[in-house]
């Protein structure tokens, strides 16, 4: 009772020093986590970098603009000068030109390109939609263990004051002549143990902080109870599979890839076309090959281009990216098998608890009623100092079990959220910009 009076003392102190705190609920913390936490920034910045490939994919539609431009010296013997009665004519050569091309048929290969880039930014929007789904789901899990925590410490407290007034009364009847020294030093024995549970669970404390602190990024200050989400939980688990099959990002992700892959073997066809080009060149040229004088023109030309040979490479390039399909699809199978084990593996674990929690409640009830009596009849001499240990000791770890099943509870029904990828949505955080997908853009 010391302790908790010190600690509620010691807290108002501190609200009077700093003002007043408010609580930080779930919501803020998550939504502080994906804002902030390296993992989801670097998967950001990813996926932003491969979105400006689709830029330049697109680049292919558009024409090109090349000018050069040269001076320098150059020696010529060619018909041309020995016609003019000189074997090798020395001159200053100077060089300009301007071209454009326009791309008018390649082949599908930029349609296709933009395409395939496309897909893989998808991907990796997902991927950024799946990385702040588990970091949230992390942050879930550290805010829970900080206060799983708390709690155990004020159970730990509870049990040390316990102890402490058992020992107050051992101590009063020796000295009082009706006790016995064996009973003191037992009922040390055990107010030191109560001390030594509260020590080490104050350490676990300090222990969830400082990984809320890591996953976070803000200390646990003041942290509220969050409310259920149950209601979020479909009633069935094959329901809850269906959901995740429609939803959960790492899937869609593999979808994406699969795309990608279906949108690179169509560009890997485009060496089979000729490829067609507008270009538009002019050059103003003095002095080449030995001839005095400028050489200027003017082109417009329809250009075709088509390679009849070239050792077997593109054919090759297309079997390869047909493996590539069969890859990507196979991993998105995979993916799919693992989203529904996930499921199935994180409602299994809330079952478990849903049908552990009576009987936890029932064993702190019963164990509280039995110390309750101990206590009666121990002091009519019906019952030894040791049951009366042993049972308060019952009581305490009955009320641990109760604790941690009660926030295991609560972490299964987020876990299942998460692996219906609607965990964000289930406590209203927003994702990142960067998990927004290319469709119709």
């Amino acid at each position: 009772m010391r302790i908790k009076l010190l600690a509620v003392v010691t807290s108002y102190l501190c609200l009077a020093v700093a003002g007043a705190v408010s609580a930080a609920t779930l919501q803020e913390a998550v939504n502080t986590t994906i804002k902030t936490n390296p993992d989801v920034l670097a998967v950001s910045n990813e996926r932003n970098a491969v979105s400006e490939e689709v830029k330049q994919a697109r680049a292919g539609y558009f024409p090109t603009l090349d000018l050069a431009i040269g001076t320098g010296w150059e020696s010529s013997d060619n018909p041309t000068t020995r016609v003019n009665g000189h074997k090798n004519v020395h001159m200053n050569r100077d060089e300009a030109s301007l071209n454009l091309r326009q791309m008018i048929f390649d082949g599908m290969a930029t349609k296709n390109e933009v395409r395939r880039q496309k897909a893989r930014t998808d991907s990796r929007a997902y991927g950024v939609f799946g990385a702040s789904e588990n970091t949230a789901l992390e942050a879930v899990d550290a805010y829970l263990n900080v206060l799983r925590q708390q709690s155990l410490v004020d159970l730990a407290s509870i049990n040390l004051d316990a102890h402490e007034r058992t020992h107050d009364q051992i101590t009063l009847r020796s000295e009082r002549g009706v006790g016995r020294k064996a009973d003191m030093d037992q009922s040390q024995g055990r107010v030191a143990l109560a001390k030594a549970n509260l020590i080490a669970e104050q350490s676990n404390l300090r222990d969830a902080e400082t990984n809320y602190l890591r996953v976070v990024g803000d200390a646990a200050d003041s942290l509220s109870d969050p409310e259920s989400p149950r209601n979020g939980i479909p009633e069935t688990v094959e329901d809850a599979i269906d959901l995740a099959l429609d939803n959960h990002p790492t899937l869609k992700s593999a979808e994406s890839d699969v795309e990608s892959a279906y949108a690179q073997h169509e560009t890997a066809a485009s060496p089979f076309y000729p490829r067609i080009d507008f270009e538009l060149g002019a050059t103003a040229n003095n002095d080449l090959d030995g001839v005095n004088g400028h050489n200027n023109d003017v082109t417009a030309m329809f250009r075709l281009r088509y390679n009849l040979f070239n050792g077997g490479k593109d054919k090759a390039r297309r079997q390869e990216t047909a493996h590539l399909i069969n890859q990507s699809a196979e991993i998105r199978n995979n993916t799919h098998r693992q989203v529904e084990q996930s499921v199935r593996l994180s409602w299994n674990a809330l079952q478990t608890v849903d049908n552990q929690m009576n009987f936890f409640e029932l064993h702190v009830q019963s164990s509280e009623k039995s110390r309750n009596a101990y206590q009666q009849q121990f002091g009519l001499g019906q019952r030894t100092l040791l049951d009366l240990l042993d049972s308060e000791n019952e009581v305490f770890v009955s009320r641990q079990a109760l604790v941690n099943a009660q926030y295991d509870q609560m972490f299964a029904m987020f876990r299942i959220l998460n692996s219906m990828g609607s965990l964000l949505k289930s406590i209203d955080v927003a994702l990142p910009k960067a998990a927004v997908v290319t469709v119709n853009k």
